[in-house]
């Protein structure tokens, strides 16, 4: 199943360290579409459901650079239990097992523009601070330098 893991920069650090996403279970989000909804607007909703809860995961960690970070990982079916709905098309679920590396399929990230932003909305979640500030891709060889980049630079 494919997966949405909300995250913060020093967690994704600490994945490529690891080699794994450890703190099982780990909240995430997966596309539900009903009948007559397109599935690709059902990911695109679960992307940022994930981005909203990465919100509370950096309200817990002052010190992380103020990005939203969503892992896009492909995980099988057995270690993911759904939650319920959580509207629009969108299922929250349970990752019960490590994310190992390798199941990563992407990242998005906002951009380090967006920081200011994005630090208004991890202190007032219902500001709208961050919803005109769209993730961007990230390949999983491409996290590394991400990392690298955004401990430096934010």
């Amino acid at each position: 199943m494919y997966v949405f893991l909300p995250s913060t920069i020093p967690a994704l650090a600490r994945l490529l360290e690891e080699g794994r996403l450890e703190g099982v279970p780990l909240t995430a989000f997966a596309a539900d579409p009903g009948p007559g909804e397109d599935a690709e607007e059902a990911e695109y909703e679960a992307m940022y459901a994930a981005a909203e809860e990465s919100l509370a995961l950096l309200a817990a960690d002052p010190g992380a650079p103020r990005r939203r970070v969503v892992l896009a990982a492909d995980m099988p079916d057995h270690v993911v239990e759904r939650g319920g709905r959580a509207g629009g098309g969108v299922a929250r679920v349970r990752v019960t097992g490590a994310v190992p590396h390798k199941k990563l399929a992407s990242a998005h990230v906002d951009d380090a523009d967006a920081a200011p932003d994005i630090a208004e909305a991890v202190r007032d979640p219902e500001s709208g601070a961050a919803e005109e500030h769209e993730l961007m891709w990230f390949a999983v060889q491409e996290l590394r330098y991400l990392v690298q980049e955004s401990e430096g630079g934010a």
